[in-house]
C-alpha cells in the first residue's frame, strides 16, 4: 500500500473516533521518520473549546513527543482541509508536508478559500498533497451531516409538539 494512503487510513481511524463521540469526523496523524508521533481527532463539542481541532491536538502531542515546537521533517495527514487556525499552526510548527483527504470549500485555508500554507509572505511554506483518501473522508463527513440534519429535524418536530 502507498505510504500516504497507509497513514491517511490512520487519520481516518481518528476521524471515526470523533464520529463515535458525535463530533465532526476529522482525524489527523503526524509522522516523523516513518513513525506516528502525534494523533488527534476533533473534540470541540466534547471539550467545549474552539481549540480542540484534530490538527492542533496532533501538533501538541507530536511536539511533546519530539521535545520541540519545531516539527521539521514531519508530515501531517488530515482527513479534511485545515481551517485558518490550523493552517497557521501548521506553518508556525514548521511541518514540511500536509496530506489532505477532502477539501473544505466553506472554511478551508490550504487552497479552497486561502492558501495559508503557501503564502510567500510567511517564513515557511508547506508542501501539499491533495485527495488522498478523499472518498472515505467525504463519506464520513456526509454520514455525520446527514445524521445531524435528521437529529435536528426530529428535535425541532418534538419541540413543536410540546408547544
Amino acid at each position: 500500500m502507498d505510504k500516504d494512503l497507509y497513514y491517511m487510513k490512520k487519520a481516518l481511524a481518528q476521524a471515526r473516533r470523533a464520529l463515535l463521540l458525535g463530533e465532526v469526523p476529522i482525524g489527523c496523524v503526524i509522522v516523523c521518520d516513518d513513525k506516528i508521533v502525534g494523533r488527534g481527532f476533533n473534540r470541540r463539542n466534547t471539550g467545549k473549546t474552539t481549540l480542540a481541532h484534530a490538527e492542533l491536538i496532533a501538533i501538541d502531542k507530536a511536539s511533546r513527543k519530539l521535545g520541540d515546537w519545531r516539527l521539521e521533517g514531519c508530515t501531517m495527514y488530515v482527513t479534511l482541509e485545515p481551517c485558518q487556525m490550523c493552517s497557521g499552526a501548521i506553518v508556525q510548527s514548521r511541518i514540511d508536508r500536509v496530506v489532505i483527504g477532502a477539501m473544505n470549500p466553506k472554511a478551508g485555508c490550504a487552497g479552497s478559500i486561502l492558501d495559508i500554507l503557501n503564502m510567500k509572505e510567511f517564513n515557511h511554506q508547506v508542501e501539499k498533497t491533495l485527495g488522498v483518501g478523499k472518498e472515505e473522508s467525504e463519506a464520513l463527513l456526509k454520514e455525520f451531516f446527514t445524521e445531524l440534519r435528521i437529529r435536528n429535524k426530529d428535535q425541532k418536530r418534538n419541540g413543536n409538539d410540546l408547544a
